[in-house]
């Protein structure tokens, strides 16, 4: 069904309950900052990144600046995927220009013992999201988020960002210490996000950034299993906002991370076919994507028949606009304004 009535329910919690639209509700991953000036001008005054996203005062500016600069439907609160690790004791740093670094991985059962205190510890992105949803129009949406238990594990495994093959030859030469470890993250990261709900994020995301790779018997084991115990324990815990969940690079694992996992919306990547969305759409889940980063910073014909192509395949069903992965820093500001301005026919 197609819907253009004017309550101030968030179009993205509209498209998220079954609703479809001609122009689609749009938000771009990594819009927070990244590509904007003010958001570089923003960043060369916190003391470091982990600092940046620890100050409520100056998140909650990096949140909301695309918001004032673009009519997006959603903002998404400016964190990282790599507080959790932080608060549960694993030393966490990033270097200029080269991206996170991690100190050796503490033992789990340290871990473990950690979990309780970590939210404590990152109740400043809870002040962020209560900060922007007060500033933040009712009809706009904010997103809470949280990097995926594998994901994380791979950079507490490998210490740095990687190919993740460490990780991956660590599933399988130790199942149950991998196990172990993607249930602490479980147990820590369904904590962060109801507090998240609870400070004001009406959706929550899932980033399995490297979800790639994995055989079928493996992706069940530490992405489906672990996303389905997450969203499971914050239902348990009495919260009912919409969760997506991106298995990016997944293929065709999508289909059974569809079925198993219960989100409402998936997010795609950009190798996603228009069929996998419109299956997606009919099994009755909201579909987010797909747009290639690349594209969207070369710009030109071809972005805009990208564009008119996504439209025609997808608006048909409940579907989100936005990118198979986030902004690149050097994409030109008109190319974002441009796809925009398109997509809500503003």
């Amino acid at each position: 069904m197609t819907s253009s009535h004017g309550d101030q329910t968030p179009k993205l919690l509209r498209a998220l309950a079954g609703e479809a639209f001609d122009h689609p509700p749009v938000w771009f991953m990594r819009q927070a900052g990244r590509s904007l000036p003010e958001y570089r001008e923003l960043r060369s005054r916190a003391k470091d990144f982990i600092a940046f996203c620890h100050d409520p005062v100056m998140a909650a500016e990096a949140t909301l600046q695309p918001m004032r600069r673009f009519p997006l439907d959603a903002a998404i609160v400016f964190a990282d995927i790599l507080l959790i690790p932080r608060a549960l004791g694993q030393e966490v740093w990033f270097e200029a220009g080269e991206g996170p670094r991690l100190g050796p991985l503490p033992e789990i059962a340290a871990l473990a013992d950690e979990i309780e205190a970590s939210t404590g510890r990152l109740a400043d992105i809870g002040e962020t999201l209560s900060r922007v949803r007060a500033e933040l129009e009712p009809d706009r949406a904010l997103i809470g988020f949280a990097g995926a238990p594998w994901t994380v594990a791979t950079y507490m495994l490998e210490g740095r960002g990687s190919d993740r093959t460490r990780a991956r030859a660590y599933a399988y030469a130790h199942p149950e210490k991998l196990d172990a470890l993607l249930d602490v993250l479980v147990e820590s990261t369904a904590r962060y996000l109801v507090m998240q709900a609870n400070s004001g994020a009406q959706a929550l995301k899932l980033f399995e950034s490297w979800a790639e790779g994995l055989s079928e018997d493996v992706f069940e084991r530490i992405v489906i299993r672990p996303h389905a115990a997450i969203v499971e324990k914050v239902r348990a815990a009495g919260v009912t906002v919409p969760f997506i969940g991106f298995p990016r690079g997944a293929g065709a694992q999508v289909l059974n991370y569809a079925e198993a996992t219960p989100v409402e919306g998936v997010a795609l990547d950009t190798q996603a076919t228009a069929q996998l969305g419109r299956t997606l759409q009919a099994q009755g889940k909201t579909i987010q994507g797909a747009l290639d980063n690349l594209l969207l910073r070369e710009g030109g014909a071809a972005l805009d028949a990208r564009v008119e192509q996504l439209l025609e395949q997808w608006s048909a069903g409940p579907w989100i606009f936005n990118l198979g992965h986030g902004v690149l820093p050097d994409t030109p500001i008109e190319h974002i304004a441009r796809v925009i301005a398109r997509v809500t026919g503003r």
